[in-house]
């Protein structure tokens, strides 16, 4: 079973799963977030501070077989959390992916981010954390972005993969315009400001006119 909904998490922190203490991707984290770690994860391997939990399946996870499905399943069936999946798409592991994309998006529903290794996986937990704080600033001054409703849409694979074609958008980006908008009719009616202060001027104006 997870522990991981039991846990609060202040907003800047990150709480990582006791395993990876000493890991390249703890190493990178330090210093850029503030890392804590805890034995009392159970399936989740990072915990942010919105309820996303990542839960990261290395190479070496891909390669030893079906263990990986289990785990993300038995997630899925003990959290009202959000659980974001990461995969490492590497030379030895591109074999697999597609059928593991498959599983975790079309089979269990959840948002499946792709990377090289866990330098590109440490650096894409900075930007989801940090905004996550400027989300926090600005719902002190009145508006919520954390709503349960925005957060189910987000779990939707379709809206997020609808999302990542906006010219200017990738994968981060679209999970942070998600996370922000809670769906493509909010993502349509935010104005300029509203997208710079997620993906700065340059992708707002780009998403503003398509």
């Amino acid at each position: 079973t997870t522990k991981a909904g039991s846990i609060v998490v202040p907003y800047g922190h990150v709480i990582g799963n006791e395993k990876w203490r000493g890991s390249e991707i703890a190493q990178r984290l330090q210093g850029k977030v503030r890392l804590i770690f805890e034995d009392g994860l159970g399936l989740v391997d990072f915990h942010l501070s919105n309820r996303t939990c990542i839960l990261y399946i290395s190479e070496a996870d891909l390669v030893a077989g079906d263990e990986f499905k289990r785990r993300l399943v038995r997630f899925r069936n003990a959290n009202n959390l959000m659980g974001l999946v990461i995969v490492e798409k590497t030379r030895i592991s591109d074999q697999y992916f597609l059928a593991v994309q498959k599983f975790v998006v079309l089979e269990l529903g959840m948002v499946l981010l792709p990377v090289a290794n866990q330098g590109e996986a440490s650096q894409l937990i900075i930007q989801l954390v940090s905004s996550v704080v400027v989300w926090e600033q600005s719902r002190e001054h009145g508006t919520n972005p954390f709503l349960g409703k925005q957060r189910a849409q987000l779990a939707e694979p379709a809206v997020f993969h609808t999302v990542q074609h906006i010219p200017g958008v990738g994968k981060t980006k679209a999970l942070l315009l998600l996370q922000r908008f809670g769906s493509i009719h909010g993502l349509c009616n935010a104005s300029v400001s509203e997208l710079e202060q997620v993906v700065g001027p340059t992708a707002a104006q780009q998403i503003h006119t398509f």
